[in-house]
């Protein structure tokens, strides 16, 4: 169950994070990885790991919200393999403030790389996956449906990834191609711990314990979790699923009042 032998699988930052484990998941399973990111270092890294364990990878490097980049990688890709099966849409930015403390700079970034970032990988993917079908996998949050604090930025960008997931999964159900995301909660990825360390110096035991016991299970989780999910959404048993966003927050949406 859940094999993906031999799919031609992009992965959008995929040089870390949840993108990390999603690639290396999917490697594990039998997909053919793109592993997509600006971090050339980290990108490679995650290859190299990849094809040590006798997987399939490579690695492109592709700012996704430039849509000519985003597209001429894409096409080569494409070129590469004469089809793309999968695309996971996981590149993505972080941003803490309020509507007032928010610049117009940071406001436009989070909707070049978030959102803009998301439709460019979309455009250029969907006409390819037309003849044949595929699977799209966008990755949202659970920002996206409750209010957290001084995420405003953020939260936006990630209620329209949502938005843009089931508009995608109607407009394409008759080619056969399946659209959903996934809303994690907080997970334990390098980035909260370089935030915890850049913002609370000397308390960073303290603070890793406070945001994990936001979440009611207790706990962050761990990037693999998330995979776990990304692979069944991807995967021919998950074939019946399209147009869904899928929580997985250790019960933040639903228990955290």
């Amino acid at each position: 169950m859940f094999r993906l032998d031999k799919k031609v699988t992009i992965v959008t930052g995929g040089g870390s994070g949840i993108g990390r484990a999603i690639a290396k998941v999917f490697s594990g399973q039998g997909a053919r990885v793109f592993v997509l990111d600006m971090d050339e270092e980290a990108g490679n890294s995650v290859v190299k790991e990849i094809l040590k364990e006798k997987g399939m990878a490579e690695f492109r490097k592709c700012d996704v919200a430039d849509q000519t980049a985003a597209t001429g990688v894409v096409e080569n890709i494409f070129a590469r393999c004469s089809s793309i099966d999968i695309l996971v849409n996981n590149a993505g930015i972080a941003h803490i403030g309020t509507a007032e403390s928010t610049s117009e700079a940071e406001f436009e970034r989070l909707i070049r790389v978030n959102i803009k970032g998301v439709y460019n990988c979309l455009r250029a993917v969907i006409p390819h996956m037309k003849k044949n079908g595929g699977t799209i996998l966008n990755m949202a949050s659970a920002a996206a449906t409750v209010g957290i604090p001084e995420r405003f930025g953020y939260s936006m960008t990630k209620g329209a990834v949502v938005a843009m997931t089931l508009s995608v999964a109607k407009d394409y159900i008759n080619q056969n191609i399946r659209c959903n995301c996934i809303s994690p909660g907080r997970v334990h990825t390098p980035f909260v711990d370089g935030f915890i360390t850049k913002n609370y110096p000397g308390r960073e035991k303290e603070m890793f314990e406070k945001l994990s016991k936001t979440q009611p299970i207790g706990r962050m989780a761990q990037p693999e979790e998330i995979a776990y999910l990304a692979l069944y959404l991807c995967s021919e048993e998950a074939a019946f699923v399209t147009g869904c966003d899928y929580p997985i927050d250790g019960g933040f949406i639903k228990l955290n009042n």
